[in-house]
C-alpha cells in the first residue's frame, strides 16, 4: 500500500491514490496542484520520515 502525510494550510491529511479530501485555502479552484511538504511517504514497506519534508517526494492532486 502507498500512502503519504502531507501538510497544507497548517494541518497534516494522509492521502493514498484515489483518496477525495477536503482542504482549507487551495489558491486555486479547479486544475492540478502539487504537495511538496511531504512529512511521510510509504511505498511497498519502505518507509520514509521526513525531517521535517522528505525530499525528492512530492503529492500530485486534481482539483
Amino acid at each position: 500500500m502507498k500512502y503519504a502525510v502531507i501538510k497544507s494550510g497548517g494541518k497534516q491529511y494522509r492521502v493514498s491514490e484515489g483518496d477525495i479530501i477536503e482542504i482549507d485555502r487551495l489558491p486555486e479552484s479547479k486544475g492540478k496542484i502539487s504537495f511538496e511538504d511531504v512529512l511521510l511517504f510509504v511505498s511497498d514497506g519502505s518507509v520514509k520520515i521526513g525531517r521535517p519534508y522528505v525530499s525528492g517526494e512530492k503529492v500530485e492532486a486534481s482539483l
